[in-house]
């Protein structure tokens, strides 16, 4: 018994030292990710004649116009998400960030910062089976099948066109001019 146990613990030693080589000699691949430019700062940001609330008052008008629920809204922070269903297997979601915060120091100037993530998700079906195990007789597999249906994530972006962003931000604008037109009684 003593020798097997020293073969066995051998041959697992050898095992996992030659796993652990090949994968540091092995063809190394980098993980590069989208190349960011840091170059513009239009796309994701824009100058408001407005406090940092009015602002963030707007993008929450905006979001609720155009369907998003609204799941964080604080006088610098609005947060909504969508959910859309292109076809019966795919589901995305669009969850839109807007950060206010004020530009300058009289503080009637802001600094709206937009950020949109769309993921995507698809349908996968999952079937299960039974089976029923009896102490000292084995198990029995019993024909008792379920299945179903959960949606697993398979994708996540930030979405980077800057027409949807300019749109958004128009919008806003036309909430802070609705906002501070005074009434005419």
């Amino acid at each position: 018994m003593r020798v097997l146990n020293i073969s066995f613990s051998v041959a697992v030693t050898s095992l996992c030292s030659a796993l652990l080589l090949s994968a540091c000699t092995g063809p190394r691949t980098k993980v590069l990710g989208p190349q960011e430019s840091f170059a513009s700062v239009t796309t994701y940001s824009r100058l408001f004649d407005a406090t940092p609330a009015q602002t963030c008052e707007a993008a929450r008008r905006a979001l609720l116009s155009q369907g998003y629920i609204i799941e964080t809204s604080n006088p610098e922070l609005i947060e909504g998400k969508k959910n859309f269903q292109p076809n019966g297997d795919t589901h995305l979601q669009m969850l839109i960030r807007v950060v206010c915060v004020p530009e300058g120091s009289a503080g009637n100037i802001s600094l709206g910062f937009v950020t949109a993530v769309q993921d995507s998700y698809t349908l996968k079906k999952i079937n299960n089976s039974a089976s029923l195990g009896v102490g000292g007789v084995g198990s029995v597999s019993l024909p008792f099948t379920s299945g179903g249906e959960s949606l697993v994530k398979v994708g996540s972006q930030t979405i980077a066109a800057d027409s949807f962003y300019d749109s958004f931000f128009d919008l806003v604008k036309r909430y802070l001019l609705d906002n501070t037109t005074p009434n005419a009684d």
